[in-house]
């Protein structure tokens, strides 16, 4: 890609860039949200035109006008925001719009050879699951896998992975990372975009920067570190990335007992978080930790035994948990936090229009203020608040769903994977906000797959597995080796 040029409305995304890469090399593209990456990648991947610059493949001119362009090329794309079907199963969501057909009667599906592709393409993932399974059965983590594994069905000489493993664990994510260094053995080019700097230092032979649209620099392999990515990246240190304090913590100010889901009926689970405490919590997927979320706010199960500042709570529902002034700020921030169509005006003051509102009638001006000034103190990047909230970035995405809550005054505030897909910028903004909400006397619970997060961040950390809780470390305790053997149901040593 020489010089590329694109403009949007009111957004000059992209100003003269470059980028190539070779057959068998894992080049990663780094940057801040808005920095222009997917921009980048979607004009590679024929979903955008450039308004100047050019494009070769082996050489040669192209002119990429759509994403079946682009799949004849051999480039293959996994993008960040999930495009799979919850109405179709594995097989149905790998194969689509290109499935396989039998000779004889027309139009007639070759399902056994579909079946028999996709279990391959999930074998080669560790993905044990049967090629009819739907997908409205599967975790995100697992359809992220199913995401990848049809992109990896199309035998791509050039493949796109866009932030491929913020939804999954340790685990998969090395079982991911040991198939791009085999992809980059049989010769493929990958363009690795990933906000999770250890892994870009794991498999990158080179790292390209953008920042603001424009290339900043290029590292070799040699020179890839993560204060070198970080620096380049924003253009500033971010000092105090990490923080823990806890020792303004007041125990047991929110308690949980007894607590049983749906999932996991048999197991009992009790904790307590201080105030002024971050509570992290760990666990492979399938644990438990976001069912157990989802029941202290009242969606999952019956009734919890709480106890909020030596008070008893009954919660039922997700309107008593905010009545009482527990927050949660779900996984899927799309599906579940958001209206994504609606803009940012309307997704902050949902929870709190009874306090706009006099005889019923919502007050624009006031509602408009308390919102702008509440996304002012968050740095929420928008011309307005009017904006709508589905062209805004993961992290700012993130940060509206914060504002929301923190209009209310939180209590207790549970973040269930606070910063997936998140550049690193904006995740030192949100812990410095989970880190000035817990000195200001809130409770939070962070459950996190991300081990270094959770290192980083925790002032103590709670371990699930299979639905109930194996350990509960200090900070003096908390290590990968000691979390880990508790995540697999063994002690620590």
């Amino acid at each position: 890609m020489s010089g590329i040029e694109k403009r949007f409305p009111g957004v000059h995304a992209l100003k003269g860039v470059d980028l190539e890469i070779g057959a068998g090399e894992v080049v990663a593209l780094v940057g801040e949200n808005g920095a222009g990456k997917s921009t980048l990648m979607k004009i590679i991947g024929g979903v955008y035109q450039p308004d100047a610059g050019s494009l070769r493949v082996d050489g040669h001119p192209v002119v990429i006008r759509s994403a079946a362009e682009a799949i004849r090329l051999g480039i293959g794309f996994i993008h960040q925001e999930l495009n799979v079907l919850d109405n179709l199963d594995i097989a149905g969501n790998v194969f689509l719009g290109r499935e396989l057909r039998r000779g004889g009667f027309p139009g007639l599906l070759d399902r056994k050879r579909m079946m028999a592709e996709t279990e391959a393409s999930l074998q080669r993932l560790g993905l044990g699951l049967p090629a009819d399974t739907p997908l409205d059965r599967l975790s995100i983590a697992q359809r992220q896998m199913v995401e990848i594994a049809r992109v990896l069905s199309l035998n791509a000489r050039i493949l796109i992975m866009d932030e491929p493993t913020s939804s999954l664990t340790q685990t998969e994510t090395a079982r991911l990372l040991a198939l791009v260094k085999e992809l980059r053995a049989q010769g493929v080019g990958i363009i690795y975009i990933s906000h999770r700097l250890g892994e870009i230092e794991e498999v990158a032979d080179r790292a390209a920067v953008l920042r603001d649209g424009a290339n900043v620099g290029t590292l070799a392999r040699g020179e890839i570190t993560h204060d070198r990515l970080v620096t380049m990246m924003v253009g500033r240190d971010l000092n105090h990335f990490y923080s823990h304090h806890g020792e303004g913590r007041r125990p047991r100010y929110f308690e949980v007992s007894g607590l049983r889901t749906r999932r996991y009926p048999h197991h009992e689970v009790s904790f307590e978080i201080g105030a002024g405490e971050i509570l992290g919590m760990a666990g492979l997927v399938g644990a438990g930790r976001t069912e157990l979320a989802q029941a202290i706010f009242g969606l999952d199960g019956g009734p919890p035994d709480l106890r909020l500042d030596g008070r008893p709570l009954r919660v039922g529902s997700p309107r008593d948990a905010i009545r009482h002034g527990i927050y949660l700020i779900p996984e899927d921030r799309r599906r579940s936090g958001l209206i994504t169509e609606s803009n940012i005006r309307e997704n902050v003051s949902l929870p709190a229009l009874s306090c706009y509102a006099k005889a019923g009638i919502v007050s624009r001006e006031r509602e408009r203020g308390a919102v702008a000034g509440i996304c002012g103190r968050l740095n929420v990047r928008a011309p307005s608040v009017e904006m709508r909230v589905a062209n805004l970035s993961g992290g700012n995405q993130q940060k509206v769903v914060l504002a929301k809550w923190l209009l209310l005054e939180p209590k207790v505030l549970i973040f269930d994977e606070p910063t997936r897909g998140i550049d690193v910028g904006a995740k030192a903004e949100i812990y410095e906000l989970m880190r000035n909400l817990a000195e200001a006397g809130a409770a939070i619970l962070m459950i996190s797959s991300d081990m270094e997060e959770i290192l980083g961040v925790s002032d103590r950390v709670a371990v699930m597995h299979e639905g109930a809780l194996t350990g509960m470390l200090e900070r003096g305790e908390c290590s990968e080796d000691n979390i880990m053997r508790l995540a697999v149901g063994k002690g620590r040593k």
